[in-house]
């Protein structure tokens, strides 16, 4: 052929660069260049671009191989002590995103090899820098992308005094509420030997296996066991600050393998990924953190399985995600689908069967991976059936919430992000996005094809962003209450991809074009100025990202004069770093009282744990409670519960009753001794002093916390008649009624007794005419706070629209008392009650001579003996799940669920033993599938092996 001497000398210069990598022959190509885009150079660049060029002399070389013939080349070189990536690290692989076109099927493939590398010497001469040439490494952009973001995250906390620099803390939102707690139970039970199954410590009783799979099924979170019980809340936070950098060199890596670089800036895109608006916004949510820092390896995952047929890094990076998170990874997992059909387009196959067959596999390694998951998968699939979430309402109509303009205005640096209930999505990634995509939509060394392909998904985004039904779609076929766009994460992935593309060919791409768009992307920030009046842009916001925009263009500039690579690299570090962390400071880290939030756990846990070794069942209520989770976090049993797996029919139960329930919590909060008495609440631990209200004693106190059992609480399990359940009027408007219908249609008194009362507008006062507990009910659902000036003290209630009982606590007789709606001017419409403690004494002692004695209960078992007078319904203060199987005296009966809400189970007259055995539903058959997804996941990779050994390896000398 006409290049025949050229291909010649290519693969001579490729055996003697073997030779060199094993040590036959000495290294005299002197110190590396480093640059975007040009990886660590083979040859002397002194005077290149003065040389005539001469392929055998070529810094760079690529061999047009199929992908086996490759990979047992890359093998070969290792068995020589090279480097396997020698082949294709400084040369741009036409086959991945961003880089040259393959030939057309007419054109000569040799000429245009030769073509690449002498494109390759067009580029800006290096300097020789000595021995500062070593200053900053390729490989280092591994690490800058790991660490920077860390280092970053601790200054800012030692800056806000984060625990151990302050008595801060980082708990945020729901890692407040939830996340916490739910460690502090995870935590314990990994120490103390307690089962994974359930817990009695969260709630009335919950699945733990659901809530784990919710909240806690990250491998890392096994960590705790090796976590002081008062530092789980520094294990969350440094938690999340090993993830964030992990997110970082996760995405480095990637673009290292989608581009086939050794690049340093690499670390510079790592950084924005791992210091993200979406980071800004959702660090705090730490169960997430495992998705996001798995996403850039499953995409190269993918991309492997669609280019080379290798999908064991895809079927296994999807499957931990999947098991870390199942709800994050719903949104990736509709992306892979969108992802494999961009990677199809991108091959530009034209054989239906190479569609199918890649189309096979992607099947089935996807299937494979949500398989893997499965055992911890399905326990949460059937949990979420009882919850507020099972519910299924696709929306009737198309609405958009805003314009493409105001969502790419997001990209501003410290933009207050978005974690409420409108939907802006957080998508900044470092303003060097706006003008970076401008330069790879103008790179004519990027295919057409891959920018159409790549802008079809960007808008596709934005369409999600912004329009009801897609939104509806992404987020699980629900709308998510807060914390909007949780899938921008992946437009960020898109951008940065799309923007690095570009910054590999900055040497290609002519300063004209850097120019226009610096200054169309100025004009931009100009325009939104102008146009938003939103006031989560702070009039800074528009000036820091000109600044900024600005020292990109000029770094830019130095780098086409062929200013040294060191300093520019180290000035471009250090510039990315700044900005990701003033927005990171500006945007993120809000911090609460550490102090306050541990302040009385040491004599909570003291005084409840001593009451452990009784052997009957009971709860606790910490009535000065700090979250609806104290029971999780401080280890004992309760009531009380807020978390995304809440049972929707307990909820609404409770409700009823007036105790404070929302979509996904509800509390012991308005519940009168009764309710105590019926949910099996034996104590309660207040922060003060409390009158004597005839139902609870003093049990003991310590450092100001004091700790009174309820002298009426019934066991976990008593008989009521088999007609209650008809009789009983749950849906009366007023809870105080629902209560004394109980009473009387088990034949007891009334337990709350209304007293006179006077409505002025937005005031309501009343004044007892006897000392003892007191409860009002607001019937006007428009009232959202009120506040009680009870005689001398005062007390606030918020959320009062959500119809529970105010507890006014124990007032005298002839203290008048004004309860005032604050907040808006709508009338407050009220009744008020006195607790009657003779009215709870005769309803307990009718369903105490019929309760269940207990002889044993641990987290997934319950045993004991019940004497029923007649036949009737054993009612458990247990919330119905299909986990728990009931026997009576040794054989199993078909549990019932009585208010559709609680476990329950059909008695004869006489004495019975009972026993309840509890195994989380699907957990088994998740097994099953688990093991079985392992078992043929193995199988496949061992007959990928087998079949990759018998393969002749390609020599060097072969190719011609």
């Amino acid at each position: 052929m006409e290049h025949d001497d050229e291909i010649e000398k290519i693969s001579k210069e490729l055996e003697d660069m073997l030779k060199m990598t094993s040590g036959e022959k000495e290294d005299t190509t002197g110190e590396k260049a480093l640059k975007p885009g040009n990886r660590e150079a083979y040859g002397p660049r002194e005077e290149q671009t003065k040389q005539e060029f001469d392929p055998a002399d070529a810094p760079r070389i690529r061999l047009d191989l199929p992908v086996d013939g490759m990979e047992e080349l890359f093998d070969e070189s290792m068995e020589y002590g090279g480097d396997p990536e020698f082949v294709t690290e400084d040369a741009p692989d036409p086959d991945s995103m961003g880089f040259q076109e393959e030939p057309e099927e007419d054109v000569n493939e040799e000429a245009w090899e030769v073509e690449q590398i002498k494109e390759f010497n067009k580029r800006p001469p290096e300097k020789k820098e000595g021995k500062a040439a070593s200053l900053v490494k390729p490989s280092d952009g591994l690490l800058a992308a790991f660490f920077v973001p860390m280092v970053i995250m601790i200054i800012i906390f030692a800056q806000r005094g984060i625990f151990p620099f302050g008595e801060e803390s980082f708990l945020r939102t729901d890692m407040y509420h939830q996340y916490a707690p739910f460690f502090s139970e995870f935590r314990y039970k990994l120490t103390h030997g307690g089962s994974l199954l359930y817990s009695w410590d969260v709630g009335m009783g919950v699945n733990f296996a659901a809530l784990y799979a919710y909240y806690l099924a990250s491998p890392l979170n096994w960590l705790l066991v090796l976590c002081p019980k008062n530092l789980v809340i520094e294990f969350m936070t440094y938690m999340i600050v090993l993830k964030i950098g992990l997110s970082g060199l996760s995405f480095s890596w990637y673009l290292r393998k989608h581009c086939r670089t050794r690049d340093f800036g690499v670390a510079f895109f790592g950084i924005f990924y791992a210091l993200s608006g979406y980071m800004a916004a959702y660090s705090w949510n730490i169960m997430w953190l495992d998705c996001i820092l798995l996403f850039p390896l499953i995409m190269l995952g993918l991309e492997r399985l669609v280019k080379e047929k290798k999908c064991l890094l895809y079927c296994v990076t999807l499957g931990l995600s999947i098991l870390s998170n199942y709800y994050i990874s719903i949104m990736i997992c509709i992306f892979m689908v969108l992802y494999f059909i961009a990677l199809l387009i991108l091959e530009g196959w034209k054989s239906w069967k190479d569609v199918l067959i890649h189309s096979g596999l992607f099947a089935l390694f996807s299937l494979l991976a949500g398989g893997l998951s499965a055992v911890v998968l399905l326990p949460e699939i059937y949990a979420l059936q009882s919850t507020a979430s099972g519910d299924f309402n696709f929306p009737q109509t198309i609405s958009s919430y805003f314009s493409i303009f105001d969502m790419i205005a997001r990209h501003l640096p410290a933009v207050e992000p978005e974690i409420g209930l409108d939907h802006w999505p957080n998508i900044y990634c470092g303003v060097a996005v706006l003008m970076f995509f401008l330069l790879y939509l103008g790179c004519r060394k990027i295919r057409q094809r891959e920018k159409i392909v790549m802008c079809s998904m960007l808008l596709f985004f934005f369409a999600s962003f912004s329009f009801n039904v897609l939104n509806f779609i992404w987020h699980g076929f629900h709308y998510p209450n807060s914390l909007p766009c949780r899938q921008s994460f992946i437009y960020i992935f898109l951008i940065l991809l799309a923007s690095y593309e570009a910054y590999i060919h900055i040497h290609e791409i002519p300063w004209k074009h850097v120019v226009i768009a610096f200054f169309a992307s100025v004009i931009f920030v100009l325009l939104a100025q102008k146009l938003i009046t939103d006031e989560a842009y702070h009039f800074s916001v528009f000036y820091v990202a000109i600044l900024f925009l600005s020292i990109y263009a000029g770094l830019v500039g130095l780098y086409q004069k062929g200013i040294s690579r060191n300093v520019l690299v180290l000035l471009a570090l250090g510039v990315v770093s700044l900005e990701a962390a003033v927005n990171t400071t500006v945007t993120s880290v809000t911090t609460t009282s550490r102090t306050g939030y541990i302040k009385d756990n040491q004599a909570s846990s003291e005084l409840a744990s001593s009451l452990i070794p009784n052997t009957s069942f009971y709860r606790i209520e910490k009535v000065s409670r700090k979250t609806k989770n104290d029971g999780a976090w401080m280890n004992f049993p309760t009531v009380s519960l807020f978390s995304s797996t809440a049972n929707a029919d307990l909820t609404a139960f409770f409700k009823k009753l007036g105790c404070e329930s929302s979509t996904n919590a509800y509390s012991i909060t308005g519940s009168t001794p009764l309710v105590d008495s019926l949910f099996a609440v034996k104590y309660a631990l207040y922060s003060e002093e409390t009158a004597d209200d005839g139902v609870s004693v003093p049990v003991s106190s310590k450092d100001e916390m004091y700790l009174k059992e309820n002298t009426y609480a019934l066991s976990l399990g008593f008989l009521v008649p088999y007609d209650l359940e008809n009789n009983w009027q749950l849906d009366l408007t007023n809870p105080a009624e629902v209560q004394n219908d109980l009473s009387v249609v088990l034949g007891a008194s009334p337990v709350l007794s209304e007293v006179p009362s006077e409505i002025n507008g937005t005031s309501f006062t009343f004044t007892p005419e006897k000392d003892g507990d007191y409860y009002v009910y607001v019937s006007n659902k428009k009232v959202e706070k009120v506040n009680a000036q009870l005689g001398e003290r005062s007390q606030n209630f918020d959320n009062v629209s959500r119809g529970y009982l105010l507890e006014l606590g124990y007032l005298k007789a002839g203290e008048t008392n004004t309860l005032r709606n604050d907040d808006n001017d709508q009338d407050l419409v009220a009744v008020a009650y006195r607790f009657l403690p003779e009215g709870l004494e005769s309803v307990y002692n009718i369903l105490n001579k019929n309760s269940m004695k207990l002889t044993k209960w641990t987290d997934t078992q319950i045993q004991g003996t019940v004497t029923a007078e007649k036949a009737g319904l054993l009612f458990l203060s247990i919330p119905y799940d299909k986990g728990w199987t009931i026997k009576v005296d040794g054989k199993a009966v078909e549990p019932y669920k009585v208010f559709d809400t609680f476990l329950s189970v059909h008695m004869t007259a006489g004495t019975h033993d009972i026993s309840l055995e509890y195994m989380p539903q699907g957990l088994k058959t998740g097994g099953v599938i688990t093991a079985g997804s392992l078992a043929v996941l193995l199988a496949l990779t061992g007959l990928s092996a087998a079949k990759k050994k018998k393969r002749r390896p390609m020599r060097v000398h072969d190719i011609s």
